[in-house]
């Protein structure tokens, strides 16, 4: 199945197993800030359709990292690799060819533009017409129009946002623009995707959601996801392995139960919060 088709509407999407084929390989990746070692020896590999979580307290690094997954920070030390290929020297364009895709924890749509054009934004890499074409918009760019218009709405669709196609974006309710962005992300074809904290400011009920949404994601379009999240119901409930980031180092991998129980990530939590409560306490 073409990875853009997803499944029919009303279908259920079957158990599998996960494939731990590495599509994203780290090793001893770090970055320095002047005389600051921000992240040090981040060492993982995320399987084919697997999803992962890095989680951390507050300043762990976590969105270091991310910015140096998608090359917008270029190591100062270690490899990316992504399909088994390099990432080293590549600007975040090139990267995101290469299969990466990311969303923010600050919401980054074109609000005034609507919700079908922020989606084909996403498939411009699929638009192949030249730079004639381009300018007289001739059949062939009239060609590549219709089928970004086609498959925008079938993602949209996917993610039942079709009847919100031309609203401007900036109009959606938040947790819809959430799932705009994760649908223009997807739009870029990607071999795994980065959720930087997706859900942020949702309520329980969309936070439910977007676990099922991250589950259909992976399921239906076959590739990996890796998010950053601080709500831990919802990493415990939806990561197969997990990552823990402190001070810009890993301290624990493993599984949720396993995370659950580590001495080492209960002692970051904790004593990150007993570092607030005393902080509050002083004021």
């Amino acid at each position: 199945m073409d990875k853009m088709v997803p499944y029919p509407s009303g279908a259920i999407v079957p158990e599998r197993d996960v494939d731990k084929r590495p599509v994203l390989e780290t090793h001893h990746l770090g970055i320095d800030f002047g005389g600051l070692t921000a992240v040090d020896e981040f060492s993982i590999t995320v399987g084919r359709t697997e999803i992962a979580g890095l989680i951390g307290p507050n300043g762990a690094g976590k969105t270091t990292v991310f910015n140096l997954l998608t090359n917008v920070y270029q190591p100062t030390r270690g490899t990316i690799m992504l399909n088994g290929r390099s990432t080293a020297n590549k600007n975040t364009s090139q990267v995101n060819r290469m299969g990466i895709a990311r969303t923010f924890q600050n919401i980054r749509l074109f609000s005034n533009m609507t919700v079908l054009d922020n989606v084909k934004v996403g498939l411009h890499n699929s638009i192949k017409e030249g730079f004639f074409a381009s300018v007289t918009h001739g059949f062939g760019y009239k060609k590549a129009e219709r089928v970004a218009d086609e498959r925008a709405l079938e993602l949209l669709d996917f993610f039942s946002m079709a009847d919100a196609a031309n609203e401007e974006a900036g109009s959606l309710p938040y947790g819809a623009q959430r799932r705009l962005e994760i649908v223009r992300a997807l739009a870029t074809n990607p071999s795994i995707i980065l959720l930087d904290e997706p859900a942020a400011g949702m309520n329980p009920s969309e936070t439910a959601e977007l676990m099922e949404n991250i589950r259909r994601i992976r399921d239906t379009f076959n590739i990996a996801v890796l998010l950053i999240e601080h709500d831990m119901s919802l990493v415990m409930n939806i990561c197969e392995g997990i990552c823990v980031l402190d001070h810009g180092k890993i301290i624990a991998k493993g599984t949720p139960d396993e995370i659950k129980s580590n001495p080492k990530v209960i002692e970051a939590y904790l004593g990150k919060k007993k570092e607030a409560d005393g902080n509050a306490e002083g004021k």
